[in-house]
């Protein structure tokens, strides 16, 4: 498989708070957006400071962190099952602790999902 085609992943996510659930489901991630947002993770991890975005080619899912400073990270999670006619949401907090078990599963992940094929330019 190539590039372009062979790096959909078929996910299901979830994000949930205060009177709401949303899930979304479908090839709404790619390999190389979780190489990046990964690379971001541990840069986060290792200056306690900056952002880490997880940004996909499709408008289900996107997770901004941001340090704050204080130890603590900034969440925004947009989330929908039908971006024509729905938009979802959600912000809260995190301590930074959690970092390092989200590192390990995306390495994991990564590790069993390998990107395929190379870009063509």
């Amino acid at each position: 498989q190539d590039y372009w085609d062979g790096n959909w992943l078929n996910v299901t996510a979830h994000c949930g708070g205060q009177g709401a659930d949303v899930w979304t489901s479908g090839a709404i991630l790619q390999v190389p957006d979780l190489i990046g947002w990964l690379a971001a993770l541990e840069e986060m991890n290792q200056t306690l400071s900056g952002a880490a975005d997880l940004v996909s080619l499709e408008p289900e899912l996107s997770v901004e962190l941001k340090m704050n400073g204080l130890g603590q990270i900034q969440a925004k999670v947009e989330i929908t099952p039908d971006p024509m006619t729905q938009q979802h949401s959600f912000e809260f907090e995190l301590d930074q602790s959690y970092l390092e078990s989200l590192i390990a599963s995306l390495r994991s992940l990564l590790a069993t999902y390998p990107v395929k094929g190379k870009v063509d330019v």
